[in-house]
């Protein structure tokens, strides 16, 4: 048994080429179809905010937009779930302190 396939071989997929984001102006590798999340995990990033009361760090916990805790500031729009974001070539990706809405004055 040949073992030296990849899942996209057996399924017959040509994804497009990586690109890049960036974290905190650290640039990341994302893939094609990666939520912003998935990236930042790819990169061994697990926190992206921390909360209002605290200053506790958050990352994804549910992984499919229903618990809040992957909230990140993206491309400047803070309260982004980054777990249904996907990922865009240059995005960039800021970490969100509190509510998001610091810059904002509100």
């Amino acid at each position: 048994m040949a073992r030296d396939r990849t899942p996209a071989d057996l399924v017959g997929a040509a994804p497009d080429a990586a690109f890049e984001i960036s974290f905190d102006g650290r640039p990341v590798p994302a893939l094609p179809g990666q939520s912003v999340a998935a990236a930042l995990w790819a990169a061994g990033v697990l926190a992206w905010r921390t909360t209002r009361v605290g200053g506790r760090p958050r990352g994804a916990f549910c992984g499919i937009g229903q618990c809040h805790d992957c909230l990140a500031t993206i491309n400047s729009r803070p309260n982004r779930r980054a777990c249904l974001v996907p990922a865009r070539p240059g995005d960039a990706v800021t970490t969100q302190e509190g509510h998001g809405h610091a810059g904002l004055g509100v």
